[in-house]
């Protein structure tokens, strides 16, 4: 099943726990400490928009790549609201293409676990290395293993609010490592009942020397690794880990020069 579709009408609801703020102001902080204050930059798996409306707010020209539309929905209707002029695209973040380079790539909450196959993972970094303007900056997050084996696998969660209930269930299997993610919706209607529906994610452990590995193949050049959003180096029970990586250098062309 297409993964958030239904879920994006209260995507935002249910994920008021994740301290966008916090993370805006990392983002930030990072993007500016390698000189990047301003100019073009790259949200991929943009989701709702709301990082990519903070950044702008901070005065970035922000592109929103996601492959959800009801997601993008909701994601325009925060733009209508705000003013920002936020260019959002909905495709696959294994071939997306933009109109020319950016300035910086980033990507949070876990998007690049949901890229399931490590070529395709090769992929993804490969084309965040060729739309990223020389020197540029790609920030990303990403669940680790310790995450998935020992505080989601085989659990369930369930929350009930007005706006609406779920289950969501866990299934890690260790030797693929893959993490399977069964969410069950009950929506309100109108006339009192409940809607119910059903979403399958997949989400997938990588160790994080393998993703070293892969950036390195794309031609990028591994930065550093955090436990999320601080500067602390990782910890064995890190559930989530930053990455900061940089484009080789690529030589502009002379007419660009």
């Amino acid at each position: 099943m297409e993964a958030y579709s239904d879920f994006a009408r209260v995507y935002d609801i249910f994920m008021d726990n994740v301290e966008y703020e916090k993370w805006a102001e990392y983002l930030i902080g990072s993007l500016k400490e390698y000189g990047i204050e301003d100019g073009i930059v790259l949200e991929l798996g943009c989701g709702t928009g709301v990082m990519t409306e903070l950044l702008a707010e901070s005065g970035y020209d922000m592109i929103g790549v996601d492959n959800s539309e009801e997601m993008l929905g909701e994601a325009m209707e925060k733009r209508a609201e705000s003013g920002h002029e936020i260019l959002y695209l909905e495709q696959d973040m294994r071939e997306f293409e933009l109109y020319g380079t950016v300035r910086a790539v980033v990507s949070v909450c876990d998007c690049m676990n949901y890229i399931t196959e490590e070529k395709d993972l090769l992929t993804v970094f490969k084309l965040v290395n060729n739309y990223l303007d020389p020197d540029g900056i790609f920030i990303f997050d990403m669940n680790t293993p310790y995450k998935y084996r020992e505080m989601l696998g085989n659990t369930t969660i369930a929350e009930n609010r007005e706006e609406g209930s779920f289950i969501w269930e866990n299934e890690f299997d260790e030797e693929t490592g893959i993490n399977v993610y069964d969410l069950t919706l009950f929506l309100p209607r109108e006339d009192g009942l409940y809607e119910r529906d059903e979403e399958i994610h997949y989400q997938k452990a990588y160790d994080p020397e393998k993703v070293r590995e892969l950036l390195e193949k794309a031609g990028l050049i591994p930065l550093a690794v955090y436990d999320a959003y601080t500067r602390e180096v990782p910890k064995p029970d890190s559930g989530r880990l930053t990455f900061v990586a940089r484009e080789h250098g690529k030589e502009i062309p002379s007419d660009k020069k």
